[in-house]
Formats: structure tokens, sequence, C-alpha cells
């Protein structure tokens, strides 16, 4: 990302402290967001069978900021979870998200809450972009009641339908029907929004992907489908899997582009353009350019079948968090102690919603049957003998 120009009024650091850079909304940076800062996203656009947006986006001192505060949460959030993991505090499957946050974030600052979001697995940070609390989060990861599934759902299905997350899914490539099933249900019912629909780069072979491009395309639905593109499907690389690792071209009839993943703004961008282009077009995909630091999930150490030199120069060249620190010291927006500070604070709240974590209790053993069927439509399950009543599953 490169720096174009910037308002001819210089802006002095931030003088408050991190807890109050962490809480407010940076109000005094600039009172009327009129201080505009032009900025370029890091590498062009490639557009497939569509002209691509502009690489220049107008950003502000207080946007800035808070781009900087939301992927330093979630950065943090993810290695305490890491942490939590090899604690056995957190058990199953765990699949972490640190250095894919641009996508996360990117993606919120282009849409609205009425906007729908459902991806796979590696839930987390897109579940805290939509609302979600660092309480909520770490009391599912431990399956504990104060999750936002209940504790019943664990790393895999995170869910917050009041903030248009729809979750959270194992099986892979599964989500992507139902994303579109959602955009199906926007354009019925005539809402003026959309659905990102995410998946990896391991899930844009499966059949069902292209049987739900195929149906959103023919009913012109409002989906954007998002290939987080990370380059590896658990250990395999993308040239391994892929004959065509094109993703964004995958779609042939349907418009694609490519973006870069690990730079915010150009996610913003790309998820600006798209939702403008599906209310009126139908569906699009954008691939993602992005990369994970840590392995698959975490029984895989993630440097087996990639060398550390290539995770090292990443962090290095493209991590989406140096970027954002990079442009903010540059316009002398804050001081480097003080976005340090920041990180300290977003350890301390972090810290802070695992004891309160740990305090939540687990579910009653009869949570299992519950939240099974529609409410009011449960059934009854017997024993063997089809005489005793056992349980019933709500």
């Amino acid at each position: 990302m490169s720096l174009i120009h910037r308002s001819s009024s210089l802006l002095k650091p931030l003088a408050a402290g991190p807890a109050s850079l962490l809480r407010r909304s940076f109000s005094s940076v600039t009172d009327d967001d009129a201080t505009k800062i032009t900025v370029e996203t890091s590498v062009p656009f490639t557009g497939h069978r569509i002209d691509p947006p502009p690489r220049t986006i107008d950003t502000t001192p207080k946007e800035l900021m808070t781009f900087f505060v939301d992927m330093a949460r979630m950065r943090r959030m993810e290695i305490a979870a890491d942490s939590l993991y090899k604690s056995k505090l957190i058990r199953g499957f765990c699949h972490l998200y640190d250095g894919q946050e641009a996508v996360a974030v990117g993606m919120e600052a282009a849409i609205t809450r009425k906007d729908c979001i459902i991806t796979a697995y590696r839930d987390h940070c897109i579940f805290l972009g939509r609302g979600g609390t660092l309480l909520e989060a770490f009391a599912e990861l431990m399956g504990r009641k104060a999750g936002c599934s209940k504790g019943k759902g664990g790393s895999m299905h995170f869910y917050k339908k009041d903030g248009g997350f729809y979750g959270g899914h194992g099986i892979v490539g599964a989500q992507v029907p139902l994303g579109c099933g959602l955009a199906f249900a926007q354009k019925y019912s005539k809402e003026d929004h959309v659905t990102f629909t995410l998946y990896g780069d391991g899930a844009a072979n499966q059949g069902q992907l292209f049987e739900a491009l195929n149906m959103a395309a023919l009913w012109d639905l409002p989906a954007i489908l998002v290939c987080e593109n990370n380059h590896y499907g658990m250990g395999t690389a993308e040239w391994r899997a892929a004959k065509s690792p094109a993703y964004y071209k995958r779609g042939d009839y349907v418009p694609g582009l490519k973006v870069d993943g690990m730079d915010v703004f150009a996610v913003k961008q790309a998820c600006k353009f798209a939702k403008e282009h599906v209310l009126k077009n139908g569906p699009i995909i954008l691939e993602m350019d992005t990369y994970r630091y840590h392995g698959h999930s975490m029984s895989d150490p993630g440097s087996t079948y990639r060398t550390r030199d290539e995770i090292s120069g990443v962090r290095q060249e493209r991590d989406p968090i140096e970027r954002i620190r990079k442009l903010i010291l540059s316009h002398d927006i804050a001081s480097e102690k003080e976005l340090k500070d920041i990180e300290k604070e977003a350890r301390k709240e972090v810290d802070e919603a695992i004891a309160q974590a740990k305090e939540s209790p687990m579910p009653e053993p009869s949570e299992l049957f519950t939240n099974v069927y529609v409410k009011d439509h449960g059934v009854e399950v017997f024993g063997v003998d089809r005489k005793e009543v056992r349980t019933v599953l709500a």
C-alpha cells in the first residue's frame, strides 16, 4: 500500500492513553472526519469479465486507528487461543486466523450488519468483527455456557444471528449453498442487502460450490463468494490441488476479482464494489490473496510443507497490521509507543476475557437434547422397548 498525499494540516499524535484508544471512537482525532488521507492499494485489482475498481481510496485517521485496534485484538485473541489449546483448555478442532485479519476487518468496513456473512471453521475473527465479544469467543472455545453457541459448538461453530453471522461450519464447502440460500432469502424478501459466503482454496474444488454458484447466477442472487486463498488446503499447496488456481476466474460466466487479502483497504474497496455489483447484476467471486501464520489446525505445525523463511518473509513484507502501523506513523496520527500501548491493552482485554470465561460453568448434560429441532417441533425418544419415554429432543 503506498501513500498518495495527506492533508495540508499535519495531524498531531494522540494524547489519550491506550485504554481510551481501544474504547472510544477517536473523535479527538478529527471531529467531523474532514481530514482525508488518500492511499493506494498495494497491488492493482485483477478482474475477470468485469472492470476492476480504482486502486485509490480515501480514509481518515479515525478509520486507520480503528483498523489497527481491531486487528491487534484479533491477533492477540488467536495467539491466546493457541496457548489455551496447548494447555488443554480448548479441546477438539481449532483453526486460527492470525495473518488473515485484513479480510475480516476490511470486509466489515464495507458493509452493514444487515448484510450476512457465513464462513467455514476458521471463524473466530469473523465472529469478533460481527460484534461478538471476547468473552463469548473464549467461553465457546472452552465449551462454557457463556459462549456464543452456549458452549455446544466449539471453535468451528461460532454463531451470531443478530449480527448477521451465520457460522462457522465444519463440513468443507457446505456453507456455500447455505450462503446462496441466505442471498435467495434476501432477494425474495426484496431486501437491499447481500451475503458474503467465505471458503478456502481447499474448498474451491468442491462440487456443491459450483452447483450453488450456477443457481445464484441463474437467479441473479446478491451472493458474493469470497475465496480466502491462503495457498494451502490443510498441508496441500494450491498448485498441487488445482489445475487452475486462479480462483477468481472459476465462475467462468460469473465475474471475478483478485484482491490483496493482506491489505485492509484493498479488501474494503473490493467488498464495497462487490456489494454494489451484486445488488444490480447477481453474483461475483472475490479471491482474497492472504496467508495464515499458524498451521491448518492445532495438530499441524505448519512447517512441514512450507519453509520457515517463507512464513517470516510474509510477516516482514505483507503483514496487515504492520501495513497499518506504518501508515499511522507516517501521518503522525499516533506514536510508536502509543501503538505498543494499544497492543498491551489488547493483551489485557484478552486475559480478562479468558479469566471470565474460565468462571463460566459447563453446559448441563440435558443441553445435549436441546436446540435439535425448531422450537415446539421436538420429538419424544423412547427406549428399546418402545414403551418408556427416555427424553424429548427439543
